[in-house]
C-alpha cells in the first residue's frame, strides 16, 4: 500500500470545524484519493515526479479528470496519465463497488416510494434529483453480474475449516415489511487465509434453507470440511450433519456466553461472562471439565438456568480441544463473520429497510467481495503448518476427520 502524505489548508480546517463541513469533507476526501493515485503512479513508474532515477520505467504525461460519487458528495479526481501504456489503479473498482451498491439501494427506495425523509435527503445530495428508473436498473445490472459471478465461482481448494452464520435484515415485500437473513459461509484456505465461499438469502432458523445453501456450496466444490464453527441456529447443525457427514461442529463460545448473560440481571452479567471466559481458556479438556464442575457447584442455586444451558451444551462447546492449542483461539468463535456484520450494519442503519431482496444481495455481496479481496492480500489468519501435521483418520469417508489430540 503506498504511503500518503496529506496537508490541509487553513481554510479547509476552518470549514471542517466551523463552516461548511460537507464541502470541507469533499475537499479533504478528494485530496486523500488524489494522493493515493499519485502514490500508485510513483510505485508503477518507480520514481517520483521530476526525480532522476535509474529504476524509472516510464514518464508522467499529465492527468485526466474523473468524477467519483461518494456519500460525501461528487468528487473531482485527477487520474495520472503515462507517456507509454496506461496507468493502472484498483481504487475506483474497489472503492465504488460497495459505494454504488449502497447508493443504488437508496435510489431504489426513492423510486419505489418507500424511502424515509432521511434517505431521500441523502439520495438527493448523492445523485441529484434527475435519476430515472431505467438508469438505476442499468447500474444495478452491472453490479448484480459481478456479485453473481463471484457467488457462482468454482471452489477448487480444500477448506478445512468453515464459519457459518446469518446476518439479519428487513425488506419490503409488496406493502409488507418482513425479516429475513443472509446466510454466509467463510472458509480457511490451505494457506491459512479466510475466503468468502458464498452467501444467499434464507431463513436462518430453517433446516431447509441451510440444506439448500450447503447443497449449492457442495455443487460448486466444497467438500472434506474438517470442522464447522457457528452459532446454534435451529436447523443449521442438522443441515451440517446431513450435508457433511463426519465433519465436526464447534458451537460458537462467544454467542453461547451472550445467550447466558442475556437472561441475567445487569449486575450479574460481568461475573458470569468472566467465569465462562475462564472456562473457555482452560489449557486442556480435563481442566475445562474441572472448571465446569466448579461452575455448576457455585451456580446451582443462584443461576440454575445458566447451569442447565452449560450442562446441555458443554460437549458442543469443547469440540475445539480436538485441535492443537495453536489453532483453538480463532476457531472457537465465528467472530470473523461478526466483524463483517458490523461493517454491513453501518450501511443498514441508514437504509433500515431494503427495497427488495436483490438490493440486499447487491450491497451485502459487494461488501463481502471487498472483504474477500482484503483477506486475500492480507496476512494469514491461521498457521496451517500445524494443521497439515495432524494425522488424519483414514477411515473417514465423507470428511478428513481429525483425530483427538491427546
Amino acid at each position: 500500500m503506498p504511503k500518503v502524505e496529506l496537508n490541509l489548508e487553513d481554510d479547509e480546517l476552518k470549514k471542517l470545524l466551523l463552516g461548511d463541513r460537507d464541502k470541507a469533507m469533499q475537499s479533504i476526501m478528494a485530496k486523500i484519493l488524489d494522493e493515493i493515485l499519485k502514490s500508485e503512479a510513483t510505485e508503477q513508474i518507480k520514481a517520483k515526479a521530476y526525480e532522476r532515477s535509474d529504476e524509472r520505467t516510464n514518464l508522467r504525461n499529465g492527468y485526466r479528470v474523473r468524477q467519483l460519487t461518494t456519500r460525501v458528495g461528487s468528487l473531482e479526481l485527477h487520474v495520472p496519465k503515462l507517456r507509454h501504456g496506461n496507468f493502472s489503479t484498483q481504487l475506483f473498482k474497489r472503492y465504488q463497488r460497495s459505494e454504488q451498491a449502497f447508493d443504488l439501494a437508496l435510489m431504489e427506495m426513492v423510486i419505489q416510494g418507500v424511502s424515509t425523509r432521511k434517505v431521500a435527503e441523502i439520495t438527493k445530495k448523492l445523485c441529484g434529483t434527475t435519476f430515472s428508473k431505467s438508469t438505476v436498473s442499468a447500474l444495478c445490472s452491472n453490479l448484480d453480474d459481478q456479485v453473481l459471478d463471484f457467488n457462482r465461482r468454482p471452489l477448487t481448494q480444500k477448506y478445512a475449516f468453515v464459519y457459518a452464520d446469518a446476518i439479519l435484515f428487513k425488506v419490503h415485500r409488496g406493502h409488507v415489511v418482513t425479516s429475513n437473513s443472509l446466510l454466509v459461509a467463510i472458509g480457511i484456505d490451505p494457506s491459512g487465509r479466510r475466503e468468502v465461499l458464498g452467501f444467499d438469502i434464507g431463513d436462518s432458523e430453517s433446516k431447509a434453507s441451510w440444506m439448500d445453501f450447503f447443497s449449492e456450496l457442495k455443487q460448486r466444490g466444497l467438500t472434506n470440511v474438517d470442522m464447522f464453527v457457528s452459532d446454534a441456529h435451529c436447523g443449521l447443525k442438522d443441515a451440517i450433519t446431513t450435508q457433511f457427514q463426519g465433519s465436526l461442529w464447534q458451537r460458537c463460545q462467544f454467542h453461547f456466553s451472550n445467550d447466558c448473560t442475556s437472561i441475567l440481571t445487569l449486575k450479574d452479567r460481568k461475573e458470569v461472562a468472566n467465569r465462562l471466559k475462564d472456562l473457555f481458556n482452560a489449557p486442556t479438556y480435563d481442566q475445562a471439565v474441572e472448571r465446569r464442575d466448579q461452575l455448576v457447584k457455585d451456580w446451582q442455586t443462584e443461576f440454575p438456568k445458566v447451569v442447565k444451558k452449560l450442562e446441555n451444551s458443554f460437549d458442543e462447546l469443547m469440540v475445539i480441544y480436538q485441535l492443537p492449542e495453536e489453532l483453538r483461539k480463532r476457531l472457537r468463535t465465528n467472530n470473523t463473520i461478526e466483524r463483517v456484520n458490523q461493517e454491513i450494519r453501518r450501511r443498514d442503519r441508514v437504509i433500515r429497510i431494503f427495497p427488495n431482496d436483490l438490493s440486499v444481495l447487491r450491497l451485502m455481496g459487494a461488501l463481502l467481495i471487498e472483504q474477500n479481496e482484503k483477506w486475500a492480500a492480507g496476512p494469514r489468519y491461521l498457521n496451517m503448518t500445524v494443521y497439515h501435521g495432524i494425522e488424519k483418520d483414514d477411515n473417514s469417508e465423507e470428511a478428513g476427520m481429525l483425530k483427538l489430540v491427546k
